[in-house]
């Protein structure tokens, strides 16, 4: 029978989370607990039922009493995933007011991906009924119901945006369009490439203006699109488009000259490549030309989404963040540009490159410029000693609230005579672990519990 959305929500205002899966939603009672610590806070997470094994789990807030912030839901969700691998998370605020359901996919040699809804018990929350809808089982499904099958109805319910289809699809049409109309490229290949590439720049573009950043305008685009259009018609492309991508974006203040400061007005240097002369408009030069019309209709659709810079669950069908258009890059790019050597790179592969790169130079920058900060005695050593977990990756300070086996614990500050089963070179600094009755022994240069 179809879920009673009435007394759902009902069950939902009041955070009644058992009786909503039990009775409502047809899962089968759980009791179970985890603690995970994250950044020095332990949370709580204590399971509401189970179905098959996929099991529900409601997380405590964070210190503050908010829901804790997505870092610290995705380093939760790693840790419950080490012991529980199917599961639900709802992660709730201290008022049990506000939460987020999150589901992680998972697949095979793919990077996990969170999706994640909200809902506000002063909401009607109609979104969250209808994935809730998904994963109600009936009665006379229990005899022949297996993991795989909830597995697969909660990732049916769960798993991909209806805004990420819908513009991914609206996407599609506004990229053959566009393709249409650009001239000076022969090669239909080479031609839908370029579209990309002014695709992107255009979405890029939006983030950036409607967070105010061009020149205090958050219509900026369509602004100048509408000023550019006065002064006649199909001259946006070479008149506002290019010197703003250019000599703009692409190039500090300081380097640009005063008609294109006063045409363009306060923008910010973007360092990046995105902004740069593109390999075909280097070949093509001044013969690529786009009418107003292609971008008219993109500025049209693009209009239609509210786009936010950050990592924020949406709300609704019309909103757009970082991971709906990472999404359309990963399906466009693999799909349509790998044969020209076009691969779109995931956040897992481009955060380790970043984490890796840009903090050591920026590490380095700082000690060139404040050396006695990294002294001894000096500001960076002294955070680090103070609080430590602070600056260390997650991933790196996983298991240490722990307590540390008998077998390590015993004689930590002298191994090589206090610690049992242990075989040590006689410098003290490496240890090998015994292994049963197979471990090499030299009396000449081990030491076996104090004995030669």
């Amino acid at each position: 029978m179809p879920l009673n959305t009435t007394r759902a929500q009902q069950l939902l205002r009041s955070f009644d989370l058992t009786t909503l899966f039990i009775e409502e939603l047809g899962w089968d009672r759980h009791s179970a607990a985890v603690e995970a610590v994250v950044e020095g806070q332990r949370y709580t997470l204590v399971a509401v039922a189970q179905k098959r094994g996929v099991v529900a789990f409601t997380c405590s807030p964070a210190a503050d009493g908010r829901v804790p912030p997505g870092p610290v839901r995705r380093e939760i969700e790693r840790y419950v995933a080490s012991m529980v691998r199917e599961h639900l998370i709802i992660f709730h605020d201290a008022a049990r007011a506000e939460s987020i359901w999150q589901w992680v996919r998972r697949e095979a040699g793919q990077p996990t991906v969170p999706r994640e809804e909200p809902y506000h018990r002063a909401l009607p929350g109609q979104r969250l009924l209808q994935r809730l809808q998904g994963i109600a089982f009936r009665l006379d499904e229990e005899a022949d119901l297996t993991l795989t099958d909830v597995v697969g109805r909660v990732r049916s319910a769960f798993d991909v945006e209806a805004v990420t289809r819908r513009f991914y699809e609206g996407f599609q049409a506004e990229h053959a369009a566009f393709t249409a109309i650009v001239t000076g490229i022969d090669e239909p290949e080479t031609r839908r490439w370029y579209t990309s590439v002014m695709l992107n720049r255009l979405m890029f573009t939006y983030f950036v203006q409607k967070k105010g950043f061009l020149d205090g305008d958050p219509d900026y685009l369509r602004s100048h699109f509408v000023r550019t259009r006065r002064r006649g018609s199909n001259r946006y492309y070479q008149d506002f488009l290019q010197p703003l991508f250019f000599e703009g974006l692409a190039r500090p203040r300081a380097q640009r000259s005063a008609k294109v400061i006063q045409l363009l007005g306060e923008v910010p240097y973007l360092n990046g490549g995105l902004f740069q002369l593109h390999r075909i408009e280097i070949q093509y030069g001044g013969r690529i030309a786009v009418a107003d019309a292609a971008f008219e209709g993109s500025l049209n659709f693009f209009d239609r989404y509210r786009w936010h810079l950050d990592d924020r669950p949406l709300h609704d069908d019309s909103e757009i963040n970082p991971e709906v258009l990472g999404y359309i890059f990963e399906r466009y790019t693999n799909t349509l540009q790998k044969d020209m050597g076009a691969y779109y790179t995931k956040e897992d592969i481009t955060g380790y490159i970043a984490r890796n790169s840009i903090v050591p130079t920026l590490l380095d920058m700082a000690r060139a410029t404040a050396p006695q900060a990294f002294s001894p005695n000096g500001t960076i050593w002294t955070l680090l000693r103070s609080d430590s977990d602070r600056y260390i990756y997650a991933d790196m300070r996983r298991g240490t609230e722990l307590a540390l086996p008998k077998s390590v614990a015993t004689g930590i500050d002298d191994p090589g005579d206090a610690r049992c089963g242990i075989a040590c070179l006689p410098s003290r600094m490496h240890c090998l672990p015994k292994s049963g009755a197979r471990w090499w022994h030299d009396a000449s240069a081990t030491r076996r519990c104090g004995r030669s």
